[in-house]
């Protein structure tokens, strides 16, 4: 699933190992609990840590820090620093951040359609699965 055409055409016994190591790695970096809210979130624009805490449902100002650092590693969100009293910080998505958000969210408007068929399949596979 994770191969692209390219791949499957080049490789048509399996998969190439060094595009499989690529895209593992690559999901493993922004397909965290947290990583494509933020993304999608900061796509809106640039923001401030406290309306980013806001915007993220259920994050906490820790898991949020480690988020934004790893994504800012990654190339994908810029921080930036206001010389201003108090110090204002603002995180905004880099160009190959928003080269992201199509795909971030086609997978979101997926999620959302998808949500009440999973959950049907999910309690079905549940009533199979119970003890008689």
């Amino acid at each position: 699933m994770g191969m692209t055409a390219r791949a499957m055409r080049a490789a048509p016994d399996g998969a190439d190992p060094e595009e499989c190591r690529i895209v593992r790695e690559t999901f493993d970096r922004v397909g965290d609990k947290w990583s494509l809210l933020v993304v999608r979130i900061l796509a809106t624009g640039p923001l401030r840590f406290g309306a980013l805490m806001d915007a993220v449902a259920g994050i906490s100002q820790r898991m949020l820090t480690v988020t934004l650092r790893s994504l800012e590693r990654d190339g994908l969100v810029s921080r930036t620093v206001f010389p201003e009293i108090p110090p204002r910080v603002e995180y905004a998505l880099t160009p190959l951040g928003r080269s992201l958000t199509g795909p971030v969210t086609a997978l979101a408007d997926w999620a959302v359609a998808s949500h009440d068929r999973i959950r049907e399949h999910q309690e079905a596979y549940d009533a199979r699965q119970a003890p008689r």
